[in-house]
């Protein structure tokens, strides 16, 4: 009987040991081109918020460290800078609204060298499906009413919903996701328009 349960154990030790390694390895093998698939997805969004017109440069390998702008997370953020002839025309900024309906909502900013936003796209929530994912551009036109704006002393009030009393529509029963959207895009204007010349001059340090 003992060592019957003994050789039990063995196998199962066996097989124990078989799983983790084949784990492992299946985990070395596809984490490659897991990074590959990020990089390419993040290539294209970045070619989305910042039109290829704009630069002559590879976005994805043109990124700096930023503060982060939120409690979110304390590490520095992404920001890609577009240039043209080797001459700054736009940036693309990562960033978090912290507040929304089911967390942190995590999105990018485009902008020109004036503030302007060239283009904005959501890159990660939690949102609620049929309501608040109507951030994504899959699911409404509703992110792109952010383009060719930019936020001035006069009109920062008008940065808020139209049931704050602003100018970005909501969506029918959830006014807190598009909320959240709407201050984050205003601060990463504001941040970018108060800390312009700090900014382009950070060093190319991203790790990837």
């Amino acid at each position: 009987m003992l060592n019957a349960m003994k050789k039990n154990g063995g196998v199962l030790a066996v097989f124990a040991i078989a799983a983790t390694s084949l784990v492992a390895i299946t985990n070395w093998i596809t984490q490659d081109k897991i990074i590959e698939q990020q990089q390419r997805e993040l290539q294209q969004t970045l070619n989305q918020v910042i039109p290829q017109s704009m630069h002559d440069n590879p976005l994805f390998s043109s990124c700096m460290l930023l503060p982060s702008q939120t409690t979110v997370t304390t590490a520095p953020q992404p920001a890609y800078l577009a240039t043209k002839d080797g001459q700054p025309t736009a940036i693309a900024i990562e960033t978090y609204a912290p507040d929304g309906y089911s967390g942190a909502i995590k999105l990018i900013v485009g902008l020109d060298m004036n503030g302007v936003i060239t283009s904005t796209r959501i890159l990660k929530h939690n949102e609620t499906p049929g309501l608040g994912d109507k951030i994504e551009t899959r699911k409404s036109d509703w992110i792109f009413s952010f383009d060719r704006k930019t936020v001035t002393e006069d009109n920062q009030s008008s940065w808020a919903v139209r049931k704050d009393g602003g100018q970005f529509d909501q969506f029918t029963g959830a006014t807190i996701t598009p909320r959240a959207v709407v201050n984050a895009v205003k601060k990463t204007v504001l941040y970018f328009k108060a800390n312009k010349e700090t900014i382009l001059k950070q060093p190319l340090n991203c790790k990837g």
